[in-house]
């Protein structure tokens, strides 16, 4: 799969672009806040339907354009081509007046002129992104390590959006049911009807994310194995919040750096045991007011012989981590989808010490195509610009070096 042309308009910084895409690698050079990284944001958008920038999509929209109370469009449009047949993919960004001096964001998705949800259109262009940033998928909260598994299963399991969305809005819909008993009281088995739906939604996810796991942990492994020199032995320890691996009475439950098989565990038998453990909670859970486990809560931890990079790793094995499940995700999505994702790197060189910036260039070729921004040429070798293309942005343009 490849990008053929990008076209931008009113977005971040840039009032208009149109590129055609050359095939396999395309080096953006440019100073910093140039716009080099918002071409990154906007392709990976068709990819996730969300920015890696910002929570609020409003901050994509020009803010000249986007000023003043008139209507604003911006849009992103993509012709790309995937197992042999060509598409275009456009995203239109309608920043309009509501009421008195208000504006509100509405976003519209198009696949081949149709109009589609976010859940039917996600999946059809794939792109793996990587920026420094992303040490908080290893560090940060366990909030973006399940936004990292939400984005990156929704582009390959087709029905990984849609059911996650109706998931979250049961556990909202259970959450207020739970603090109404909590406060007026009533009839408990009023919980029946959501707990049903937020065990079948949970349970399917549950059983997406243990298989997708294992699949992207034998995958990093090997690559981390090979980055190390063999030195470390790379873990991604899922900890989900309902458990359907048995726990057997008076019995303390796996230590974090004890490697659990739940690949042989069945969907029924994930919504059956979760469905038993709702029903236990149910008091507690009237008395908090929340739905206190399901995949809303889950857990993914890295580990490195057995240590936790996330708590006692250095910033050398949490960068050497988080490569490795990068790259991981690109052989990940090949093997499920039979099409290379795009990728797409910004600034990563200046992170990566030089033996893990050629290990990073060598990956590079197999794939069918690569965006990477950088401030300084000199981060690569000669022989790989000498084989990219390189371009040069200014200001909001982009031109060919």
């Amino acid at each position: 799969m490849y990008l053929t042309h990008l076209s931008l308009t009113n977005f971040r910084n840039f009032a208009r672009l149109d590129m055609e895409l050359p095939r396999q690698s395309l080096l953006l050079v440019g100073k910093n806040a140039q716009g080099k990284t918002s071409v990154l944001e906007a392709i990976y958008f068709l990819a996730a339907f969300t920015s890696f920038q910002t929570h609020t999509d409003r901050q994509l929209v020009n803010f000249i354009a986007a000023r003043g109370n008139n209507l604003t469009v911006g849009r992103i449009v993509a012709d790309f081509q995937r197992k042999g047949t060509r598409h275009r993919l456009e995203v239109r960004l309608i920043y309009e007046p509501v009421g008195v001096n208000g504006k509100r964001l509405r976003k519209e998705i198009l696949l081949d002129g149709v109009k589609r949800t976010a859940s039917e259109a996600i999946g059809h262009f794939n792109a793996v992104l990587f920026v420094p940033q992303m040490s908080q998928i290893v560090e940060g909260s366990p909030s973006e390590r399940r936004r990292y598994l939400n984005q990156t299963l929704a582009q390959i399991i087709p029905a990984y959006a849609r059911t996650l969305s109706e998931y979250a809005q049961a556990i909202t819909q259970r959450n207020a049911l739970l603090k109404q008993l909590a406060e007026r009281g009533g009839d408990p088995n009023q919980l029946e009807y959501w707990d049903e739906t937020v065990t079948d939604r949970g349970a399917k996810l549950i059983f997406w994310r243990i298989q997708a796991i294992n699949e992207l942990e034998s995958l990093a492994a090997r690559v981390h194995h090979e980055l190390t020199h063999g030195d470390e032995i790379l873990r991604l320890a899922y900890r989900p919040a309902y458990d359907p691996l048995p726990n057997p009475q008076n019995q303390y439950p796996l230590k974090l750096d004890t490697a659990a098989d739940r690949s042989g565990i069945e969907l029924d038998s994930i919504k059956k045991g979760f469905v038993e453990r709702l029903t236990a909670l149910r008091t507690e859970e009237i008395a908090r007011g929340i739905t206190t486990i399901g995949p809303h809560r889950d857990e993914l931890r890295f580990l490195a012989n057995g240590i936790d990079l996330g708590d006692y790793g250095s910033r050398g094995q949490m960068r050497t981590a988080l490569l490795s499940l990068k790259l991981a995700e690109v052989d990940w999505m090949k093997n499920r989808s039979g099409e290379w994702p795009l990728i797409l790197l910004d600034e990563v060189m200046a992170e990566l010490d030089p033996q893990r910036r050629h290990d990073l260039l060598g990956y590079l070729d197999k794939s069918e195509q690569s965006l990477l921004t950088t401030t300084d040429l000199q981060l690569f070798t000669e022989n790989f610009v000498k084989e990219a293309t390189v371009w040069q942005v200014e200001k909001g343009r982009v031109e060919k070096a």
